[in-house]
């Protein structure tokens, strides 16, 4: 069930567009992340969402009704901002139960719910503590929990994490989408941080210079991106120029070799350019894996990352990365040697303008 609609959204700001007709539906219980760098635009429509930003033009609904208009205390949305918003002379128990008492909910409702968000997010012995004896992340979880204590119909967070070192980001973020589930509530998240949207969210809207670039779940915005900004800014990726051979056949030649893709070329002509990209853990060493396309190439460097050994390869002048598990056992090539890699038809992906 359709549960918000943003329809044909612009906002301008003295001239300058920063959202250009901005069209998603959102489902009820859907947790849906807005990613792209800073200043393209998605920061500005969570806003136009909480009627911090009125749009030039377009609408914003929920459930149907149009609150385009509405100031942000008369539509039932919770909001969790980057940097916490706590009151610093109130308790947590105070900080989160303010809306309601503006709501002027009795204090017996008011009680209750306080306790029942309290266990929540599990800060049932903070209540009577004060924010600056919290830490961040417990002083984050304050900020959702008090957004969520008027059980809004949509909770939107921006950037709410990006203030916290790395470790309690990923255990934080991971707290938020169990407590939305728990809830079922529909959220609208705010990041530039690619592999926090990656691995939270049920879909994904890249956005880039105010227009979205693409709409998908994580695993079609990492596999099957559709332009060639969201194959650059989500993820690693080799992006070259290849020339049209048969488009019947769905072959394209560069650098003098020939590759073969499972995409689709309806509307090429033989000679035409397209775009191309290829994920660096979609090649393999000939020798473990032989598929459709054969890249013979020189070694460059090798880069060691953990779990994964990065290999850079030189095909005719074009530098590819390739992505390999690294164990104890793995036997690499040594810098400047000559090599065969090969990647499927389904790895050569070609990209819109």
């Amino acid at each position: 069930m359709i549960h918000l609609t943003l329809s044909n959204i612009t906002k301008q700001f003295a001239g300058t567009t920063a959202v250009e007709n901005f069209n998603l539906e959102v489902e009820k219980g859907e947790f849906v992340s807005f990613l792209g760098p800073s200043g393209c635009g998605k920061t500005t429509t969570l806003r136009m969402i909480a009627g911090f930003e009125i749009p030039t033009t377009g609408t914003v609904k929920i459930d149907d009704a149009d609150i385009t208009d509405k100031a942000p205390n008369q539509r039932n949305v919770g909001m969790v901002f980057q940097a916490y918003a706590l009151f610093p002379n109130m308790t947590v128990s105070q900080n989160i139960g303010y809306g309601l008492r503006i709501r002027r909910e009795s204090k017996a409702t008011i009680k209750k719910t306080v306790e029942e968000m309290l266990a929540l997010i599990h800060l049932e012995q903070k209540g009577n503590s004060y924010p600056h004896q919290l830490s961040g992340g417990q002083q984050q979880r304050v900020a959702l929990a008090r957004a969520l204590a008027n059980h809004p119909q949509v909770l939107l967070l921006d950037e709410p994490l990006s203030a916290l070192d790395a470790k309690i980001r990923v255990s934080l973020r991971a707290e938020i989408r169990a407590i939305q589930r728990k809830l079922g509530i529909t959220a609208i998240y705010v990041t530039h941080d690619q592999e926090e949207a990656l691995s939270i969210s049920d879909r994904i809207v890249v956005m880039f210079e105010g227009k979205i670039e693409q709409v998908g779940t994580p695993f079609e915005i990492y596999n099957f991106p559709q332009t060639a900004f969201v194959a650059s800014f989500v993820g690693t990726l080799n992006t070259t120029t290849a020339e049209v051979v048969d488009p019947v056949k769905q072959l394209l030649q560069t650098e003098g070799i020939q590759l073969e893709t499972a995409e689709g070329l309806d509307g090429k002509q033989k000679g035409d350019k397209v775009s191309i990209a290829i994920r660096p853990e979609r090649f393999n060493f000939i020798a473990q894996e032989r598929k459709a396309n054969i890249l013979d190439c020189k070694i460059e460097n090798i880069t060691f990352l953990g779990s994964v050994v990065r290999i850079q390869v030189l095909i005719g002048t074009t530098r590819f990365n390739m992505d390999t598990f690294n164990n104890p056992f793995l036997e690499l090539p040594k810098i400047g040697d000559k090599a065969q890699i090969t990647c499927s038809r389904e790895a050569v992906l070609v990209l819109k303008n």
